[in-house]
């Protein structure tokens, strides 16, 4: 059947973008077994004969490469003047002074020596301090040779993906929400990203089950403590049923826990099902976001796809930064830092909701951001637009959603801590004014 179909494509006989029909209807038609058209499409799909997308179908291949659409950049830039409450930032809490001393330091004592490539036996010293970082209680019992480091937490859960999916059409789950990140590793990756229905515990465990049963998926990338951009913690009785689901349907879980500033009780997927659970995160978010350090305490026995991945596509991160972050680490600063900048993070929540409290936020005092639902008259559009002519940058919902995913009506505002309070509050009554005033012509 395979060299059926390869004929009717290379001699125009089926044009390119028509659609086949569904596999049972086609065996029907051909009396054959409908096991037997899935394996043609399977091995044409890898040929590259044909194209296949969950939700739409099977046609033939244009043979063309897909334009990479226009995505709002991961990093907020905004016009200096502009007030930006789109981005997720790390407080100033003196980082620069304190890794500037690391280094003066690194440099009267040499550091490991820098002229070598990095070497799996360079970064020890990063890793063993990582599993000091995170400790023994989050993400269970666990060691160094169990760690690989990443250039950031985007970096590292796009080599996490790596070393788990395979196939010619991988499926990536995820929240119906999530992170834009999720759609840029998707794509460099030529995965397909399904979304999976929240409620007020987190994922749906019924949810994730029907969508397996119906499209299959490898890997569930998941922010089950801090969900941007709702601030939902995923309840431990709801992540035990999504790690039963994970262990049914032989499924994957990446927890991305980039955004959590804060010492964690709940343990992570990692503690619950170490055999198929990977822990990712960075000190991005909590210390510094300059120095790119990520890690992933990757599943019981699954370290050397990861250590490959690694290895294959950038040897390993540069020497001088495993210095600085093992020292930042080791010497007790990082976890100073950290402290502090949870602290600041605990006030600026605490300003904005004493002017926003009485709109539909969602917030929790250890998140860097809150959530809006808008009132009755605005949608994110003109919602955006009209904070946009005050100066204030906002994240609307439509930035989070997977394509063809719903779209609830609500922002995410960053509570930007390198601005100064007198300012801050300010731009909160400019928000909380705006809201007040839906358009006029609102259909209500």
């Amino acid at each position: 059947m395979v060299q059926s179909l390869r004929a009717a494509v290379r001699s125009g006989e089926m044009a390119p973008g028509e659609k086949l029909p569904p596999v049972r209807e086609l065996a029907w038609k051909l009396g054959i077994t409908p096991g037997t058209v899935a394996r043609a499409y399977k091995l044409a799909v890898e040929e590259g004969l044909l194209e296949t997308t969950v939700g739409r179908g099977t046609f033939v291949s244009s043979g063309k490469r897909e334009e990479v659409p226009e995505e709002v950049s991961l990093v907020a830039h905004m016009a200096s003047d502009d007030l930006n409450l789109r981005g997720i930032r790390v407080p100033d809490v003196g980082q620069d002074s304190i890794i500037q001393g690391i280094m003066r330091k690194l440099g009267a004592e040499g550091g490991m020596g820098y002229i070598d490539c990095p070497t799996p036996l360079k970064d020890v010293a990063a890793r063993q301090a990582v599993v000091r970082w995170i400790g023994q209680d989050r993400v269970g019992r666990f060691n160094e040779d169990e760690v690989v480091l990443g250039l950031g937490a985007q970096h590292t859960v796009i080599l996490t993906l790596q070393a788990c999916l395979h196939g010619a059409n991988p499926i990536i789950l995820t929240e119906e929400l999530a992170f834009p990140g999720v759609r840029h590793a998707a794509r460099l990756l030529r995965a397909q990203v399904i979304g999976v229905p929240m409620d007020a515990e987190g994922l749906r465990p019924d949810k994730l089950e029907e969508i397996l049963r119906q499209h299959g998926g490898q890997v569930l990338l998941t922010a089950a403590e801090t969900h941007s951009p709702t601030t939902l913690r995923t309840t431990l009785e709801r992540r035990r049923e999504i790690a039963e689901v994970a262990r049914r349907y032989q499924l994957q879980i990446i927890e991305d826990d980039c955004h959590t500033v804060t010492r964690p009780e709940l343990p992570a997927y990692r503690a619950i099902c170490p055999e198929r659970a990977w822990y990712v995160s960075s000190l991005t978010k909590s210390v510094s976001a300059a120095m790119r350090f990520g890690f992933v305490v990757c599943a019981k026995g699954q370290e050397g796809a990861a250590q490959q991945v690694s290895q294959s596509s950038f040897y390993g991160l540069p020497l001088p930064m495993l210095d600085i972050c093992a020292e930042l680490i080791n010497s007790g600063q990082a976890e100073t830092i950290r402290q502090t900048v949870e602290d600041r993070v605990r006030k600026r929540v605490q300003l904005a909701l004493n002017i926003l409290g009485h709109w539909d936020v969602q917030w929790r005092p250890d998140v860097p951001f809150i959530w809006i639902r808008l009132p009755r008259g605005w949608r994110c559009s003109t919602f955006m637009l009209a904070c946009g002519n005050e100066g204030i940058g906002i994240k609307p919902a439509d930035e989070f959603a997977l394509p063809d995913g719903p779209v609830p009506n609500a922002v995410r505002i960053g509570l930007n801590p390198d601005i100064a309070d007198r300012e801050f509050e300010v731009a909160m009554r400019k928000l909380s004014d705006i809201l007040s005033k839906p358009p006029l012509d609102a259909d209500f």
